[in-house]
């Protein structure tokens, strides 16, 4: 098979524009007629790309540079051993391993087995697998051996029978992995795949509901990633270090797509039990890193360390996932030089609105639409809002829809209606432009409130907060007052070795008169030693604002909450 000559002069187009006005005016979303990325595109990386398709590293010291032509024949032997258990184009796969060479060897073959892959976080509880086995309707799950009890719990409580192979030792019941060694290295589809194939279905974060599906195609993410690859940076022959987890959206963002559509080396570290920030820090300078994307709470993780003592070889450094505070970003600079620059997006999209390479960063400001897009902010009657004045984040699909857009939602599919109004898509999030074009985050549109009459935005308030020397890590919600309405209340997670006290309380209530506007400031701080967060790391507000309700309606408090009230007098003193 020969690659499509649009995808390559698109990809090659962004991967040599000048600046950002010249991707942003020039770019055109390659439409190849036909196009299976693992097969047309991919596999002819192997006679071209010198450098490794992985660096796979790990906890017990192993250290395994992977070809590109190697994952071509391994991913076509997982393939025919698809194609031999008895899988079609179009049926429905589940993954569920840890960063393995496994994992990216069956997420290639699964794709040019014209398989509709399931990214699944090995993270999940039999209930979970059973959610996503029959909402999902799930034909094949490809897992580690270590989670073979709790998929076979699973699948058993869905009362459904799928095939399932274990990765790993061998399991009663399960077709080995192994088998592919005996396959032939060589596939050949007996379809060809369309641009309207679906290709990626993704259960969404749930932190205000349950999990949504995603549906995206054959060119939505493999294509619609060349914009994500623009936004890092990435270069021929760079190598690329995306902190996640498989089973997520940002996995194949920027571990995959971006780094492969680029010709660059992904470089994966599987850890075991809890996240090292210093073993990370260590491995990103002696593996000479050049690139790296990781979402807000690493890069609070990496900070516990003095990042300046490392001698990185790193030239781009950006954020996604959440917003990222601009204390973050003064003190990553501050320790390395590096500017991170911030990248937005969703489960449904690619790469969105971000701050591209040759910028100058606004800290806070998310950054301008990508190329390929056209984004804005819409007014409650979904017409585009006035500079300056905060709304709801929109992609215009009309007359031209964006191809790094999902197709749609699957279930639940009465969610459509909702996000596709008009000639837009609403993202949920709400956000203000100013008359440079960029975008200011406020917050999810479940998680804006006001108090007195004045709108709080969580995340400016958290991004205030997390300025405080003690704090690591801050989520505000709503708290229910008889005279505001709503007060703004602060759930704080401290620094190591820092405890809990009335003291510090107070010294986080002087610093909230110090730095914050009286009508926004928290009135309610709450010492937490740790926060409720999704299985891909997203604070559950949600949850938060259900507890809180629920302290004040019984007239409760938990014993490391204080209120300002209680600090009367000693902030009296200070004439605040």
């Amino acid at each position: 098979m020969t690659t499509p000559r649009e995808f390559l002069k698109a990809r090659d187009f962004l991967l040599t524009a000048k600046n950002y006005r010249e991707a942003k005016d020039e770019f055109v979303w390659p439409t190849p007629a036909e196009f299976n990325w693992a097969l047309d595109y991919f596999d002819t990386l192997a006679e071209k790309c010198a450098n490794p398709a992985l660096v796979y590293v790990d906890d017990i010291g192993s250290v395994e540079k992977v070809s590109f032509q190697r994952l071509k024949e391994r991913s076509a032997k997982v393939a025919n051993l698809l194609k031999t258990a008895g899988l079609k184009k179009g049926e429905r796969i589940m993954l569920m391993m840890p960063n393995s060479i496994e994992l990216f060897e069956s997420f290639l073959g699964a794709m040019k087995a014209g398989c509709v892959i399931i990214p699944a976080s090995t993270l999940l509880t039999p209930e979970d697998i059973a959610d996503r086995v029959v909402r999902g309707k799930v034909r094949c799950i490809v897992a580690g051996a270590e989670f073979a009890q709790k998929v076979n719990v699973g699948t058993s409580s869905a009362g459904i029978s799928v095939h399932k192979v274990s990765v790993g030792e061998a399991q009663k019941g399960w077709i080995e992995y192994s088998e592919a060694d005996s396959q032939s290295s060589d596939f050949r589809p007996e379809q060809s795949a369309s641009l309207r194939d679906e290709s990626l279905i993704y259960f969404t974060s749930g932190t205000t509901a349950k999990p949504k599906l995603v549906s995206h195609t054959c060119r939505s993410y493999p294509i619609g990633h060349l914009t994500t690859m623009y936004w890092i940076g990435l270069k021929k022959g760079d190598q690329h270090y995306n902190v996640s987890a498989p089973g997520w959206a940002k996995h194949a963002w920027s571990t995959i797509f971006s780094v492969w559509n680029a010709e660059a080396t992904s470089f994966v570290y599987n850890y075991s039990g809890r996240f090292d920030h210093r073993k990370v820090l260590k491995l990103i300078e002696e593996h000479e890193i050049s690139t790296l994307c990781a979402p807000p709470t690493v890069w609070r993780f990496l900070l516990l360390e003095d990042m300046s003592k490392y001698s990185f070889s790193l030239r781009e450094v950006v954020s996604a996932g959440e917003p990222l505070n601009p204390e973050i970003i003064q003190k990553v600079k501050d320790a390395t030089g590096l500017t991170i620059r911030e990248g937005y997006g969703q489960t449904e999209t690619t790469l969105q609105i971000g701050v591209f390479p040759g910028m100058n960063v606004k800290p806070g400001s998310m950054g301008v639409e990508a190329p390929g897009f056209t984004v804005n902010v819409l007014d409650d009657r979904f017409q585009p809002a006035p500079q300056n004045a905060e709304g709801a984040i929109a992609i215009k699909v009309k007359p031209e829809r964006p191809i790094g857009l999902m197709t749609g939602y699957i279930d639940p599919p009465h969610k459509n209606a909702e996000v596709f109004v008009g000639d837009w898509y609403l993202t949920g999030d709400v956000a203000y432009r100013d008359k440079e074009g960029c975008f200011w985050f406020v917050g999810r549109s479940d998680d804006v409130f006001k108090s007195s009459d004045y709108r709080i935005s969580p995340f400016e308030l958290e991004s205030d907060l997390m300025a405080h020397q003690s704090v690591a890590e801050v989520a505000v919600v709503a708290s229910p007052d008889q005279l505001r309405g709503f007060v703004p209340k602060a759930f704080l997670m401290l620094k190591p070795g820092t405890v809990p006290s009335r003291e510090l309380a107070l010294s986080v209530f002087r610093f909230t008169r110090d730095k914050i506007a009286p009508y926004r400031r928290p009135r309610i701080v709450q010492f937490m030693t740790e926060l409720p967060k999704t299985i891909s790391g997203k604070i559950k507000r949600a949850d938060l604002r259900r507890y809180e309700l629920e302290l004040r309606n019984r007239n409760a408090r938990d014993e490391n909450e204080y209120f300002e009230t209680d600090f009367s007098d000693e902030l009296r003193i200070q004439g605040k």
